[in-house]
């Protein structure tokens, strides 16, 4: 019995000196070093130039978008105002344009006509008027003052008589070249009005941009959304990286190019990633002192990776881990 109990007692002896000794070997070993990160994704504000209260909102959170989708609409009555009056300028201002070109009319330019007519019979009338003062005058009928009168009422018909022959020009020739020109460009300036306030209202109707995910619907039916306000945010689901803050003495594990792999709980499975940009974070951003006798501190950086797997389906928000 004692001869069975002996090589027992001995191989339990043994089994526990190994035990003890591998325990001091673990003991010894250094652990393994954790990095914690997460998913992060493109995310856009669509948002309007214009300020206004919120119509309709068409999508909810979760909604799947596609460019060119209407994400949103807004009342605004001031563009309405806006336009009605920049198209009443602009149809002023084309019918002063058309009567630039068009000239003035058959009564306008019969009437400046007669006008001329009229007062070429006055100064007609005034010459002979003046000639028979004159003779009058040379035979001693009359006074020089009188003649004079006269003289003067001729002279006076004479340039009435031209200023009215050269309106009457002016009447058939229309308006000069350079204020047709004029006429012209005021139209085309109140057609590029109207044109501004047309691109306002179209942003009444906001559309999507991107292909997405709505993520956030910040304003509601009714609402007043400020000029620039993203009103509904959504995210590009295929357009995600990961993110990890790395102490500057493990950097040399996260070359830019270089692969690593993460694991990724919400997925179960680890996934291969590549580097794709490395930027040190702010100044005093998570410093950790070392040996203080060395007169230095260590910085973080960020590190980007992308997956190298396309067809990975990451979300924002996940996180994974890296172990060194």
């Amino acid at each position: 019995m004692n001869r069975v109990k002996s090589p027992l007692l001995a191989v339990i002896v043994i089994a526990i000196i190994a035990w003890v000794g591998y325990e001091f070997f673990l003991s010894y070993q250094q652990p393994p070093y954790t990095i914690q990160g997460q998913i992060e994704s493109q995310q856009y504000s669509i948002s309007s130039k214009l300020p206004g209260r919120v119509d309709k909102v068409l999508v909810r959170k979760g909604d799947t978008v596609s460019k060119g989708e209407l994400i949103f609409t807004l009342h605004s009555p001031e563009i309405e105002a806006k336009l009605e009056q920049a198209e009443a300028g602009q149809r002023a201002a084309g019918a002063l344009a058309k009567e630039a070109q068009v000239g003035a009319r058959q009564q306008q330019i019969k009437a400046a006509e007669d006008q001329w007519r009229k007062a070429k019979a006055a100064a007609e009338l005034l010459e002979k008027t003046y000639l028979r003062v004159n003779n009058l005058y040379k035979d001693g009928v009359v006074a020089e003052q009188k003649r004079d009168e006269v003289k003067t009422q001729w002279q006076a018909a004479q340039y009435t008589e031209s200023a009215a022959f050269q309106m009457y020009q002016m009447t058939k020739e229309g308006a000069r070249d350079e204020t047709k020109q004029a006429a012209e460009e005021k139209a085309r300036m109140a057609a590029g009005a109207v044109a501004e306030v047309e691109a306002y209202a179209e942003d009444t109707q906001i559309y999507s941009w991107f292909d997405g995910e709505v993520s956030q619907v910040l304003l509601h039916s009714g609402e007043l959304a400020p000029q620039g306000f993203p009103v509904v945010t959504v995210i590009d689901t295929q357009d995600s990286w990961a993110v990890l803050n790395v102490r500057e003495d493990k950097l040399k594990a996260f070359n830019k190019g270089e692969q690593f792999s993460a694991y990724l709980p919400a997925l179960d499975q680890t996934v291969t990633f590549e580097v794709t940009h490395i930027a040190v974070m702010g100044d005093f951003a998570t410093w950790r002192a070392t040996d203080s006798s060395q007169g230095f501190d260590l910085r973080t950086f960020e590190v980007e990776a992308r997956p190298v797997d396309d067809n990975i389906q990451l979300r924002m928000g996940m996180s994974l881990v890296v172990e060194l």
